[in-house]
């Protein structure tokens, strides 16, 4: 060896040394496995839509009939106002009332893939919604005898 000549450098331990392509995907997997398969769980049991509109819902949005709707499906399907699926519920809001003080009919839709004769359109129940003190009743299971929803 000349005295000019570089040194060997020695391997690198701990945290430093390189992976390999193997050890590098193998991480990753560790990470991105667990995170989606939790992601999928909370869609499914609902916990990510209840989430969703505990944050996006405002004071504002009771006055947005698409805000509101939104937060009123996910109010009757959480809830246990009804089994049937969010998608196959159609929110119908009646134009005549004051802007303060909504009825909307909760409806079961039962084309695609919703459940149910063909072209059939059956209403389940009422929500009467007081905008200005943001009170949602319901008339499920009595018929124009409206009450605070569960």
């Amino acid at each position: 060896m000349t005295a000019n000549a570089p040194k060997p450098t020695p391997p690198l331990r701990g945290p430093f040394r390189k992976r390999t392509l193997r050890q590098h995907v193998l991480r990753r997997l560790a990470l991105v496995v667990p995170i989606s398969v939790l992601v999928i769980v909370l869609a499914k049991t609902g916990t990510l839509d209840t989430l969703t509109d505990r944050y996006t819902f405002r004071p504002e949005s009771w006055f947005d009939d698409t805000a509101l709707v939104r937060h009123l499906r996910v109010m009757v399907t959480h809830n246990g106002m009804t089994p049937i699926k969010p998608d196959c519920l159609l929110f119908i809001v009646n134009g005549n009332d004051p802007p303060t003080a909504s009825r909307i009919d909760v409806m079961q839709k039962t084309s695609g893939s919703c459940p149910g004769p063909k072209g059939d359109l059956p209403k389940l129940f009422t929500l009467r919604i007081d905008r200005m003190n943001r009170i949602i009743m319901s008339d499920q299971g009595s018929p124009n005898a409206f009450h605070p929803i569960p």
